[in-house]
């Protein structure tokens, strides 16, 4: 089988994990840095131009690692792919919808898929009326599209929302807030979804004056235990946005496990090291089961 990794860099942790264990099991892998393709579209056509090469008949199955700054054009790629009827392990919709927070919540909330109370709006008029709908401070405010903790706030009080909201609608920034889940202790949990299984999870704990727990911001990872339920929503969850791999952050409250975020490209290093889990392994047996051959391609 062809695989094909759309990522920007080789030497990435992920993209060379997946990339040798497809080695290892005897496929022909190909890194492909989607920043550098190019797309034809002529006469009903269509190529896709890397290195001076039409690459779009080549690969029975893509394997999409597109970042938060390129995501448009890199979901143009995988959509170009996907009509040649390419497997992809992200579709260029999810890939879309998952970058922005609000689609992705929208999504979830109508699924019924358990959520934080969210507001959002772009009126800089109603702001006290946006924090009482959340029952007032502290409460989170976020970038609709930001990742690895970027652009996520705590606003203790009021006045510190108050500044914080005007701020981002003064700088035609688009936010989202959030009720504040004391009880979560700065924790959450990562959950690595391959279809319609957990393939492995991580609990996620910051800083201790740091609420937020990515450990990119330098929190810490430690193997969990998932309760059948949260199992069922994380699943769930990355199938309705499209997302065959996925990684869905979930937050434990008092009103149980809710969906904070969903991440079509989800980072290997952190949870492959506190779990020891092969995910680069578990992933590539995945793509196996749905797309063996070039007749087998979008198998679902």
């Amino acid at each position: 089988m062809t695989i094909f990794i759309l990522s920007v860099g080789e030497h990435i942790y992920s993209t060379k994990r997946i990339y040798n264990e497809a080695l290892k099991r005897g496929h022909n892998v190909r890194i492909i840095n989607h920043t550098r393709c190019s797309i034809k579209l002529s006469g009903g056509k269509r190529q896709i131009i890397y290195q001076g090469e039409n690459i779009i008949n080549e690969p029975d199955v893509i394997i999409p690692r597109i970042g938060a700054s390129i995501t448009r054009h890199g979901a143009a790629v995988v959509k170009e792919f996907e009509m040649n009827n390419v497997y992809s392990t992200a579709r260029s919709l999810g890939i879309l919808r998952a970058q922005n927070k609000i689609r992705t919540l929208q999504i979830l909330n109508h699924k019924e898929i358990p959520i934080p109370d969210t507001v959002f709006s772009v009126n800089p008029e109603n702001i006290k009326e946006q924090i009482e709908l959340l029952g007032g401070a502290p409460v989170v405010i976020k970038l609709q599209e930001g990742t690895q903790g970027v652009g996520v706030m705590l606003a203790e009080s009021e006045k510190s929302a108050k500044s914080i909201i005007d701020t981002f609608y003064g700088m035609n920034k688009s936010i989202l807030l959030q009720e504040f889940i004391k009880e979560s202790n700065s924790e959450d949990i990562r959950v690595l979804v391959a279809g319609d299984k957990v393939i492995s999870s991580m609990k996620r704990k910051g800083l201790e004056d740091d609420f937020r727990s990515n450990i990119h911001r330098g929190g810490s990872g430690f193997k969990v235990n998932l309760t059948d339920t949260e199992k069922t929503i994380a699943i769930k969850a990355a199938n309705y946005l499209g997302l065959p791999i996925a990684g869905v952050d979930l937050i434990r409250s008092k009103k149980g496990s809710l969906v904070i975020e969903v991440n079509s490209t989800p980072g290997l290093q952190g949870i492959e090291t506190c779990t020891r889990v092969n995910i680069g392994e578990s992933i590539i047996k995945y793509i196996e089961k749905k797309c063996s051959t070039k007749s087998s391609r979008m198998k679902r």
